[in-house]
């Protein structure tokens, strides 16, 4: 099984989410249709532009809170390093 930390912004340098998941399809849909109230329903963060794939589900949710103690700045450049041009990769996961 495959586990994930994403991160997730409302547009090109806009409001950044980072989250991580079991289930990384369901859980960017989730945050698109608004299913899961909070932070990103309120700011309308559901574009998925940066991802990468754990083997532990420890091991992304220490990435993911390593991520989160970041500033700003090293987020973008983590996009920008993968997704230089933001693009939602959320399609790309539907095949």
């Amino acid at each position: 099984m495959a586990f994930f930390t994403y991160i997730i912004a409302s547009r090109r340098n806009g409001t950044v989410y980072t989250g991580s998941t079991d289930d990384l399809i369901k859980r960017v849909a989730e945050h698109r249709d608004k299913l899961r109230p909070g932070f990103t329903r309120r700011y309308g963060v559901a574009l998925l532009v940066w991802y990468e794939v754990h083997e532990t589900r420890h091991a992304a949710f220490v990435r993911e809170r390593q991520i989160k103690e970041w500033k700003r700045i090293w987020k973008l450049e983590l996009i920008e390093r993968k997704n230089p041009a933001w693009a939602d990769l959320f399609p790309t996961l539907l095949g």
